[in-house]
Parts: structure tokens; sequence; C-alpha cells
């Protein structure tokens, strides 16, 4: 019998800050662009009930970890449920399970301040956000480790939430952050652009990015969902998190690509990973506007539950399972 760490949500919800997220995905990005593998993900999608399931996994040879994520969406309960194993890279052996909802947004967040680090201007100070859910929040804390930040307009279609936002988000950064009436408003003077939202129609006109922008888009994980126009991406240096995704489910890569404005044969510029690792260029010059899609891999999620369990081990925290390896449950040792 192998001794598994399970992790409840509310044991590793304070387990971690930001900026420690943000140092473990830095490290796991520069693992894949030295070639550790990871694979784009996989969603499964029903439509009697509506809803979606997805995995997605890597290997980071140099943290000594292995896994991924799996997660239901909708169905008849319309909720979601995220599973995160942790295994070994080295031997293999089932380590953790991890309930990965609390962890979910400071993961994400910190794929996107990776992709902010490595492409915004190092004088970048002022961000406009697009939408102001967990997500939008998640986003907003990572940015704030790697840039110093000192102002914030938030846009989101439902006024309560998006002053909600400006609120807890200048208690917790200490620098104003104000909710804006209009998208297009919150575009004038932004360094960096953080898209987070459910929308299914691009959120602002990429005409109106001032040049030297970056833009950090989350919400391009399905083929008929941009968030982001044909025109950013025209626009933009395009890093991807992982190139395979870009053909399979990077919606504003795809309308963009269908609209003829871009040629997706060389409009690809690097994997985010190969920024990080210096395999690739990022920002060259200064006018540059920049774009990180972010449609979620297994790197940060196995990144994400590594910092998380070592914690816990540290901390003693967790509750321990029996499991059975193969070699004793399938001879019934």
């Amino acid at each position: 019998m192998t001794e598994v760490l399970f992790l409840s949500s509310d044991e590793v919800t304070d387990l971690a800050e930001p900026a420690d997220y943000v140092d473990a995905v830095r490290s796991a990005y520069r693992q894949r662009g030295r070639g550790a593998p990871a694979e784009p993900r996989t969603a499964l999608e029903s439509d009697d009930p509506p809803g979606m399931f997805t995995t997605y996994a890597a290997i980071l040879p140099e943290t000594g970890a292995m896994g991924g994520y799996m997660y239901s969406a909708g169905f008849g309960a319309r909720d979601a449920w995220f599973v995160t194993p942790l295994y070994d890279a080295e031997t293999g052996t089932l380590q953790a399970i991890i309930d990965g909802a609390s962890m979910n947004p400071f993961k994400t967040g910190a794929a996107g301040a990776v992709g902010v680090d490595a492409l915004a201007r190092e004088d970048a100070t002022e961000v406009a956000v697009f939408g102001s859910g967990a997500q939008a929040r998640g986003q907003l804390r990572a940015t704030a480790t790697v840039r110093d930040l000192e102002r914030v307009r938030v846009y989101s279609t439902t006024r309560e939430n998006r002053i909600a936002f400006a609120e807890e988000m200048t208690d917790v950064l200490g620098i104003p952050v104000e909710a804006v009436p209009a998208g297009e408003g919150s575009l004038a003077g932004a360094d960096i652009v953080i898209t987070a939202t459910n929308a299914t129609e691009p959120v602002f006109d990429g005409t109106n990015l001032e040049p030297g922008t970056h833009v950090t888009a989350m919400g391009q994980y399905h083929t008929e969902r941009f968030e982001i126009d044909a025109t950013t991406v025209e626009r933009s240096v395009y890093v991807p998190d992982l190139e395979d995704r870009v053909y399979q489910d990077a919606g504003a890569f795809l309308n963009a690509r269908s609209k003829g404005a871009i040629d997706d044969d060389d409009h690809v510029h690097a994997e985010l990973g190969a920024v990080v690792a210096g395999m690739a260029d990022g920002r060259t010059d200064p006018e540059q506007i920049t774009l990180f899609d972010s449609g979620g891999t297994g790197i940060e999620t196995v990144a994400a539950a590594h910092l998380l369990y070592e914690r816990a081990r540290a901390e003693n925290l967790g509750t321990v399972l029996s499991f059975s390896p193969a070699s004793e449950a399938l001879t019934g040792r």
C-alpha cells in the first residue's frame, strides 16, 4: 500500500501567497521551454445534460513532479469540481490528491503574471481589467507581484460586481482600483490589459490599444469564444502557453485566422516557456503590443500542486489515504 496525502480546498487556501505561486509557475514554464512535456487540454462536451469534462497534464523534471487537472463543469448539478493528482516524476508514485478549487485562480493568475513579467514593459504601472470574478482577482493579485502597479481600472457588465471588485482590490493591493462604467474607457493609458471573462465576443476594440501595451487573455479556450478581437491578435507579438493548443481551441487566434487577419504559419511568435527559458525573444521594442494567450495547462497546475504539497507536508496538514499500487492490486497480493 502507498500513503497518499489528500488536501482539501480549505487546507490549501492560505498555504501560499501569490508571489509563491508566480515563482513556482515561472520555474515550470522555464522547464517547458527546455523541453518538459505538456499536453493541451482535452475537453469532452455533453449536450444532454449540458456540461464539459476536461483534463490536461505535464511533467516537470526539475521540480520532480508530474500530474495534471481534471474537472467537470455544468451537467445536472450546474457546478464544478477540480481534482489534482500529483505524482513523483522519478518514481511515478502517487503523492497527493488535491481539491483544486481554491488554488485555481492563483495558479492561473500566476501563469498570467509570468506572461506579464516576460512580455510587458518594465515600467508598466497601469492596468485595465475586464472581468470581476475570481479569475480576474487572481490575475490582478499575481500581476501586482511582478510590476510596481500604481493604478487599476476594472470593467465588468454588472455594476455591483465591478464596484465590489474595486473596493476589495484597493484594500488588498493598497493602490487605487477604480470601477469604470465602460470598458473602452479603461484602455486609455493602460500598460497592461487583463481579460478574464466569459464573453463570447470581443470586450474591446483592438484599434484602441496604445503602442507598448501588453495583453493577458485567459478566457480564450473555446473555438467559439474570443474576448480578444482579430485586430488585437493581428497587432500583437502573439505568445501562447502551448502552441499545440492554439490550433485546437484558442478562440481569438482561430477567429483572427478565419478573418484573414493573420497568417497562421508565422504569427505564433513562441511559446511562453521558450521566452522564459531564453530560447526566444520576448518584447524587443517598447512600442510593441504583446499578447499572452492563456487557456490553462498542466504546467502551472503541477507547479502549484507541488508547491502546496511541500507546504502541507511541512505543516503536517492533510489526510493520509491508502492506495494500492498496480503490482499489488492487479495480482491480488
